[in-house]
């Protein structure tokens, strides 16, 4: 990629829902008003409005862009296939209430060949993204980068989570790089195109179709803790200069759309506004944990939410299970068995997670729906029963959850999948009546 002035690529603004400003130009940038007759270089001024005009203040993202030509020269839009990228729930999917795993999807010779969407799996979703309202949890598969190509889409923002390998994100409002360990944020409608420095990569994403990932409320934890806003970073203008075409695929009403441009539509030599990417290193979230007793609620691991028309009660919260200290006293470490309102998609980036040391890998991913029992398998149960309980550090380990309030469906590809795992039951089917008088 080429971009204007070379050295701006890779350095990044900090802070979340900041009131950001950058230009790749020197005076690029409007000063004391949005759109000026004649913007400077005779950029074209462009809004993109992430919530409605009147939303509230505290909640209201847009972004004003300046550009060497505007989104609308764009040919006319076509089908584009892509059959395994799913959109909302297949009500008529019959889905068992019982635990679901999946070991890693292996890379074949597919994915030498695919790009960030081609290489797009859905495992489940719930919702509908014209009622704007559910998540969807996909993987990607990915071994080619995209060169002269963007991708926009219209039907929600998009959480990456990186598990193999670096992206290289190319976004309207410049370069994000993001290794395993940290995730991206992607707006909704905002054009970007995916490269893959390290080869063949692999990774998770949340799609959201309801109200926007934000920072949770921090309640009695106080002022600081978790993950803390200026450790988020956006990045700086910069622009392609490199002369011709480029193709771009739009997601729009769960269906892929392709169109000519016979430029790049990364070429914003400025902007301002607090609707931006962002990327997150995990390594700096302030872990919160109890140092008396009891394991607390995983939702002291919450590093975004999305919240939903119920308080409390997100449409997806984004949790993390990052290296920490346990050092409570005379207790269950490990998760305890549980059914929980919320579905709870979960994936592993990298390492060992404690509540299952030997069936769950690294790009693997289990789902857990609404009042579905789950919890250790056996070799954690008995190995932290009698474990000594001096302090411990996991470390070297990084897991992670799309939980929401609605009920994942799996697709046809998910449940036909020779990754699924079908013998997952078995790891509780050691278990015990212990019961003694």
């Amino acid at each position: 990629m080429s971009t204007t002035p070379p050295d701006t690529a890779l350095r990044y603004q900090h802070g979340f829902g900041n009131e950001y400003a950058s230009e790749a130009v020197p005076g690029a940038l409007p000063q004391g008003r949005n759109s000026p007759q004649r913007a400077p270089f005779d950029l074209y001024p462009e809004l993109i409005s992430g919530t409605a005009f009147t939303a509230p203040r505290h909640t209201n993202r847009r972004t004003w862009l300046y550009r060497r030509q505007p989104s609308v020269v764009a040919g006319r839009y076509q089908p584009y296939a892509q059959p395994l990228w799913a959109t909302g729930a297949d009500r008529e999917m019959a889905v068992a209430p019982e635990p679901l795993r999946w070991h890693p999807i292996p890379f074949d010779a597919a994915t030498a060949t695919a790009d960030f969407v081609d290489g797009m799996h859905t495992l489940a979703a719930n919702g509908d993204a014209e009622a704007q309202a559910g998540v969807a949890a996909h993987m990607y598969l990915a071994g080619r980068s995209m060169e002269r190509r963007a991708f926009v889409n219209a039907d929600g923002e998009m959480l990456l989570v990186p598990q193999q390998g670096r992206l290289v994100i190319t976004t309207e409002m410049g370069v994000l790089d993001v290794k395993p360990g940290e995730i991206a944020l992607l707006p909704r409608g905002v054009a970007f195109k995916v490269a893959l420095p390290d080869g063949v990569s692999r990774g998770y994403v949340c799609e959201n179709y309801g109200a926007q990932f934000r920072l949770p409320e921090l309640g009695p934890i106080g002022s600081n803790g978790l993950a803390n806003p200026r450790d988020f970073q956006a990045p700086v203008a910069a622009y392609e200069e490199a002369e011709g075409a480029y193709e771009v695929v739009k997601k729009f009403g769960g269906r892929f759309w392709r169109a000519p441009m016979k430029q790049s539509p990364f070429n914003v030599v400025a902007w301002h506004g607090n609707l931006a990417p962002v990327k997150y290193d995990t390594v700096n979230f302030m872990t919160i944990g109890s140092i008396s007793f009891d394991h607390p609620d995983p939702s002291i691991f919450t590093v975004l939410t999305s919240p939903s028309d119920t308080p409390g009660t997100a449409n997806c919260d984004f949790v993390i299970f990052p290296p920490r200290w346990l050092v409570m006293e005379d207790t269950f470490r490990p998760p305890w068995y549980h059914r929980n309102l919320m579905s709870e998609f979960m994936g592993l980036v990298y390492g060992e997670y404690d509540a299952k040391p030997g069936g769950f890998k690294p790009g693997g991913a289990s789902l857990h729906n609404p009042m579905v029992p789950h919890g250790p398998d056996e070799e954690a149960f008995d190995k932290a029963s009698h474990a000594s309980l001096a302090p411990q550090k996991l470390d070297h380990t990084l897991a992670f959850m799309f939980e929401s309030r609605l009920r994942f469906v799996p697709t046809p590809f998910a449940m036909q999948s020779p990754a699924l795992d079908e013998d997952y039951a078995d790891c509780w089917a050691g278990l015990e009546d212990q019961f003694k008088r």
